[in-house]
């Protein structure tokens, strides 16, 4: 933490209105402190290196980089460095693959403005903490197993078509123009599918189909 007062925050989300509703809320605490927004992932890991906060509010799907991918990468770059997943998003898939790149919390953008500053000055004094319907999401996923066959088959024919262009090495803007999609669609997509395969990456993912296709 930067000091024993303040906990420096970072917001990557790409939605303005929610990223304003966070920092008035953070500007109206004595101990929080907003340093900066993102509204993609590669922006968050940029400035993640760049201002060194003590917490960064992730969220799941951004333009571009994941907010799954971007914080493997800090993660994988700054260990020292917070991060706190904030989304709508509270299936299996996206909660077990968040705890995979090392986020230390996970909870969700209709808990109470106390809920959330309390996870943030949890998660900066190194605490794990997760809303309490993820809590039971995760305790539930335990008592069960997903094989990754039946992930594979969980995938939409659209998610299908996406993945398989990535095993064949197609980049985002690639698969746009090939399925004529936006660019922003293309990384909900590859978002989506990496959540459900229950992977980090793009390369996850194709390692994930070789190992079904030659189980």
């Amino acid at each position: 933490m930067s000091t024993a007062e303040t906990i420096r925050v970072l917001i990557a989300d790409d939605h303005p209105l929610f990223r304003q509703g966070v920092q008035t809320m953070l500007e109206m605490t004595e101990d929080l402190h907003c340093v900066g927004e993102a509204t993609t992932g590669e922006e968050a890991v940029k400035l993640a290196q760049e201002l060194e906060p003590d917490v960064i509010l992730m969220d799941i799907r951004m333009p571009g980089l994941s907010g799954m991918e971007a914080a493997q990468r800090i993660r994988a770059a700054y260990p020292e460095i917070r991060i706190l997943m904030l989304t709508m998003f509270k299936d299996d898939a996206s909660v077990l693959t968040a705890m995979k790149t090392g986020a230390r919390g996970y909870i969700l953008k209709d808990a109470s403005k106390d809920e959330i500053l309390r996870a943030i000055r949890a998660v900066a004094s190194g605490e794990a903490i997760f809303s309490p319907d993820v809590a039971t999401r995760v305790i539930d996923y335990a008592t069960r197993t997903t094989p990754a066959v039946t992930a594979m088959k969980d995938l939409t024919p659209r998610e299908k078509e996406v993945l398989s262009l990535l095993i064949e090495g197609a980049s985002n803007p690639d698969i746009a123009a090939a399925l004529n999609l936006s660019a922003k669609t293309v990384a909900n997509h590859v978002s989506a599918i990496l959540n459900k395969l229950e992977v980090q990456d793009r390369y996850g993912a194709i390692r994930l189909f070789k190992d079904v296709r030659d189980s």
